[in-house]
């Protein structure tokens, strides 16, 4: 399993426009093979910034899956308008912490 990470900054005013189109996008995303869960959270200092996390079941199961899906185009037009500057993906990995 991978966790997909961005930093979103939505442009000043549109934040409730986001969130509902956010929604809607939600219902993409979790349709693609190699999905496990995602969450959305605001940032309390920061107006207009959330942060985006998705689980993936596999890398290439976010790259390839998503990114070259027909979906995807389906959630750029949703949501790319909002965001400014546009945002950085990162993927992450557990580190076992236990031996």
């Amino acid at each position: 399993m991978i966790l997909e990470v961005a930093m979103l900054q939505v442009k000043e005013g549109m934040e409730n426009e986001f969130e509902d189109a956010f929604r809607k996008a939600s219902l993409i995303i979790s349709s693609l093979k190699g999905y496990i869960s995602h969450e959305l959270q605001s940032c309390i200092e920061t107006k207009g910034k959330y942060l985006l996390l998705v689980h993936w079941e596999s890398l290439d199961d976010h790259i390839i899956g998503f990114r070259q899906s027909p979906e995807y185009q389906q959630w750029k037009k949703l949501l790319h308008h909002f965001y400014n500057p546009f945002p950085t993906v990162e993927h992450f990995q557990r580190v076992t912490l236990s031996k």
